[in-house]
């Protein structure tokens, strides 16, 4: 799993928080997310490290109009040579040298 999924998975939660109207909704938000941490660290974390920013600006340089967000997350699974696994077929078929399957495809 990317940072950027972990991040992104966060930032959903921490939304949530920030709108959330009472403190029911306060606690369930808070108990959702404490279930989600412990479910996110058991996969291995893949870093954005040196070699993934500079795919991630190869790829940026290339103008492929792609989100700069899925660009990022193509630069780490490039750097790692990794297989991306996404609903997103649009995006990531423009990528590249990126090996990507849909787990949602029926086969």
């Amino acid at each position: 799993m990317s940072v950027f999924t972990v991040e992104e998975a966060l930032s959903g939660w921490y939304g949530l928080l920030r709108r959330a109207k009472n403190d029911t909704e306060l606690l369930t938000v808070y108990r959702r997310l404490e279930e989600t941490i412990p479910v996110l660290a058991r996969f291995p974390l893949l870093t954005l490290s040196a070699s993934a920013l500079d795919e991630y600006n190869r790829l940026r340089a290339l103008k492929l109009n792609i989100g700069p967000m899925d660009l990022r997350i193509a630069g780490i699974v490039l750097a790692n040579d990794a297989t991306l696994v996404t609903r997103n077929r649009r995006d990531f078929s423009r990528v590249p040298g990126l090996q990507f399957e849909d787990w949602t495809e029926i086969v």
